[in-house]
């Protein structure tokens, strides 16, 4: 099957088969790096994990020795320290203040391309953990001040409120048991992009051009799929104010979508024989209450009650349209209660798949977004202090390689896969 071909019966098989690859683990590996001995500490981190992902991921990106003995330091620091991680944190971690201006240089003076970083930890996880979907997901980073790249007025969800801050799009490989981040890009209001001299002490490239919170979110998955990966559908938890408009980026880019809308959210139905065919423009909200005899029982995981929690939902689907016309597409209805309302309305162009799976799909929003909370907290995805843009880049990329060395070590994925010599992933037996 050709990469560029998305195929139901692939998503079919990765929401109802999912398996997490398992095999025997690696022994700690002795550290020898380009100085004198630094009196590591036995950190309780996933230190094999972390040996295993630097050899797979960093020699091709970082030419020399040293920058790939300081990445693997930064990614243990990252581990290791306690609260937010700033480099004097990570450095007392890991080796003290002699480590300080290393680390320092690694991220906000050094030249490497964090993208081609990226793309090897994406295909890594890919047979690590064989993802049911991507899921773009929003990150809100409040900032004091206004000397970060890219902060700006920002809606923050923890405040509830408007706040100074930067915001960010991950896509997040997901699964019903896990979920880690592949890919970044940071929003760029108009203000850095207009103002020469912020973008010359940010270092924001050439080629950064305004773009709407939309239009970034599609921006993160355009660049992932330069990678060539295996598509997955793509789970969004916000279409913003023009539903047409998001449906067709994501079909022009040829991945399907999964889109949480509002009650309010004015749609069709397209179903001859159901209620509301023929009346025009209603509410999704309208439309799910008048098909609710129809409603089936649905199980799925819930991440948020631990990791054997199982819920139930009433769950029913209807063929609609948008006002702007186009292919049909499935609303997709929840009940957390029966007695009340639907809580929660989903669109997607996946109108052929079992509603069931489609249910499944979506809850991987509610998974990526408990896990940026927990474990992209304790690794630092939000704390890089510096001011540029390329900075932040790299620190997120490294937290990034983080966050996959705890997913990996906490699932025994990672000792299923091994960097062959040509840099690909084989499959080790157990």
């Amino acid at each position: 099957m050709s990469r560029a071909v998305f195929s139901e019966a692939v998503v079919s098989e990765a929401v109802f088969g999912e398996a997490v690859l398992s095999g025997s683990g690696f022994s700690r590996p002795g550290f020898d790096g380009p100085g004198a001995d630094l009196g590591w500490a036995d950190f309780h981190q996933p230190v094999d994990v972390v040996a295993e992902l630097s050899a797979e991921l960093f020699p091709r990106v970082l030419r020399r020795k040293d920058q790939r003995w300081w990445a693997e330091q930064y990614v243990r620091g990252l581990l290791a320290a306690d609260g937010r991680k700033s480099v004097r944190r990570i450095a007392a971690a890991v080796g003290g203040g002699a480590a300080e201006q290393s680390l320092h240089h690694l991220i906000a003076a050094s030249t490497w391309d964090w993208s081609p970083m990226r793309a090897r930890l994406a295909r890594h996880l890919q047979d690590a953990v064989a993802p049911s979907a991507w899921v773009v997901q929003p990150m809100a980073i409040p900032k004091v001040g206004e000397h970060s790249v890219g902060v700006g007025r920002q809606f923050v969800p923890r405040a509830g409120r408007p706040d100074s801050g930067q915001q960010a799009f991950g896509l997040w490989f997901a699964t019903e048991r896990t979920s880690a981040p592949v890919n970044w890009r940071l929003h760029l209001p108009g203000g850095w992009i207009r103002d020469a001299e912020r973008r010359r002490r940010a270092e924001i490239p050439e080629g950064a051009g305004e773009e709407s919170l939309e239009e970034c979110a599609a921006s993160v998955l355009r660049s992932t799929l330069k990678w060539e990966l295996p598509r997955r559908p793509v789970v969004l938890g916000a279409a913003g104010p023009d539903l047409g408009a998001t449906m067709r980026r994501y079909r022009e880019a040829g991945v399907p979508l999964l889109v949480r809308v509002s009650g309010g959210t004015a749609l069709a139905v397209a179903g001859p024989s159901l209620p509301g065919f023929g009346a025009g423009l209603l509410a999704a909200q309208r439309i799910a209450d008048s098909v609710r005899a129809l409603r089936r029982p649905v199980q799925w995981a819930d991440p948020l009650g631990g990791p054997a929690t199982v819920r139930s939902s009433l769950v029913v689907g209807v063929p609609v349209t948008l006002p702007d016309g186009g292919r049909p597409g499935l609303l997709l209805g929840e009940w957390a209660d029966p007695r009340r309302p639907p809580t929660e309305f989903w669109l997607t162009d996946l109108d052929r798949l079992p509603v069931p799976a489609l249910l499944r799909l979506a809850k991987l929003a509610r998974r990526v977004a408990r896990d940026c909370a927990t474990t992209g907290e304790q690794v630092g995805l939000r704390d890089f202090v510096g001011r540029s843009f390329k900075g932040w880049h790299r620190h997120t990329t490294l937290a990034s390689v983080a966050y996959a060395a705890r997913t990996l070590d906490t699932s025994g994925a990672h000792a299923a896969c091994a960097p062959d010599t040509s840099g690909g992933i084989t499959a080790r037996s157990a």
